[in-house]
């Protein structure tokens, strides 16, 4: 178990967001957090991360409680990409980038040519390299969201959690971008939790799903299992309906 929980009880604002959840997530598994507005995903991802406290329970890395890890050795394994972005104030794009290899050096000593070869190789893959040196500030929302993935991919981290990857993104953008998170998981053997809004996208690149009812309910099991038009009416309070095109399923409003 790379990240996981044990009797997990997680509230904010007096909104249960879970109950006695037990997470394993293993070794190359990609988990889908899905769940309607306002119903707790994000304060889930980090309470994961260790970045709050839960009300109850445990949160674990590595199968040992989270809050053991000094915050360098918690981002030397974990990374996160906010669903929001407060970018360092006039930092460029990579600058920024770069941010990910901090946790690894040593003290005060500036990036090696080995980080700065990792942080142009994340910016060539999500499309960055022609922005290098602009400031982060006058990009575009989605060109942000793909410089925090860019940096996420320089950290390398075994344990990588995304709050809406996808927000801000184009259709290409949204599928290249998740594909890099999975390729990144298997070359690694690392793993990933995603809060997504495309039930089809968890579909595609997860293997596991939470599904957060509120009230503390959940479901947490493969996408096959917990993924069906009866589990995401309920989630999401709208009739869905499932399509097959030979072994592909995709589901739409009802």
């Amino acid at each position: 178990m790379q990240l996981g929980s044990r009797k997990l009880h997680v509230e904010i604002g007096g909104i249960e967001v879970c109950r006695d959840l037990d997470l394993d997530v293993a070794a190359g598994d990609i988990v889908a957090v899905l769940g309607a507005n306002g119903i707790g995903k994000t304060t889930l991802l980090h309470t994961l991360a260790g970045l709050r406290a839960p009300d109850a329970g445990d949160v674990l890395l590595e199968g040992a409680p989270i809050e053991n890890f000094s915050p360098r050795r918690r981002a030397q394994r974990l990374g996160v990409v906010f669903q929001d972005h407060q970018d360092p104030l006039h930092a460029s794009v990579l600058q920024t980038v770069l941010s990910g290899r901090h946790p690894f050096l040593p003290a005060f000593r500036g990036e090696s040519d080995d980080d700065m070869a990792i942080a142009l190789d994340a910016l060539r893959r999500t499309g960055l390299d022609d922005k290098r040196d602009l400031p982060v500030s006058i990009l575009s929302g989605g060109e942000r969201k793909r410089v925090a993935l860019a940096a996420l991919l320089t950290q390398q981290p075994t344990v990588c959690l995304l709050d809406e990857p996808n927000t801000h993104l184009d259709l290409h953008y949204q599928v290249s971008s998740l594909d890099l998170v999975a390729t990144h998981v298997a070359a690694s053997g690392g793993s990933a939790v995603m809060v997504l809004h495309d039930v089809n996208l968890a579909l595609r690149f997860c293997h596991t799903a939470l599904l957060l009812f509120g009230g503390g309910d959940t479901l947490y099991g493969s996408v096959d299992e917990v993924i069906d038009a009866d589990n995401l009416s309920r989630l999401y309070r709208h009739p869905m309906r499932e399509f097959r095109d030979g072994k592909a399923r995709c589901f739409v409003p009802g």
